[in-house]
């Protein structure tokens, strides 16, 4: 039996989403895992578009959920997918859960720091996913921007 997913949460202080997504993406891929990125329908089509132009000299191979031959995207944008089969990593951004993570080594979710709605929800998150006996680990930004691990 594959074990649990483990949850990494990352509260995102000094940096955005935008500022800190790609790199996690790149070393995701370094690994040779495959990602589902999950999030709110409004932010699909942006995302989508961030990941082709984020910098200059590089992209992130991608695609959607929506689009055809999406089984065969190294990185999935999904606003809604249940089940994260076939994947190694999901992030979860804005407050998106995916209800079957089988088979997924980590699960990367994303909190606001600016966001108090953010913060106390993923905080809720966190809690249930304690009480379930969940491996966790969390990591905030100092004000440089370098993650620190808090738990």
């Amino acid at each position: 039996m594959a074990s649990a997913a483990q949850y990494w949460f990352y509260h995102l202080e000094a940096s955005t989403l935008e500022g800190v997504l790609p790199g996690l993406l790149e070393k995701t891929l370094e690994k040779g895992w495959r990602a589902l990125v999950k999030l709110p329908e409004d932010e699909l089509a942006d995302m989508d578009t961030f990941l082709w132009t984020f910098r200059d000299d590089a992209f992130l191979p991608h695609g959607r959920d929506d689009e055809p031959q999406a089984e065969l995207q190294p990185i999935l944008l999904s606003a809604s997918a249940e089940s994260a089969k076939g994947f190694d990593a999901v992030f979860l951004l804005g407050g998106a859960s995916v209800t079957d993570m089988e088979g997924v080594s980590r699960a990367m979710v994303m909190i606001n720091g600016r966001s108090e709605e953010d913060v106390t929800r993923e905080r809720g998150r966190w809690k249930d996913l304690k009480a379930a006996g969940a491996e966790l680990a969390y990591y905030q930004q100092d004000e440089r921007g370098r993650w620190e691990k808090k738990a």
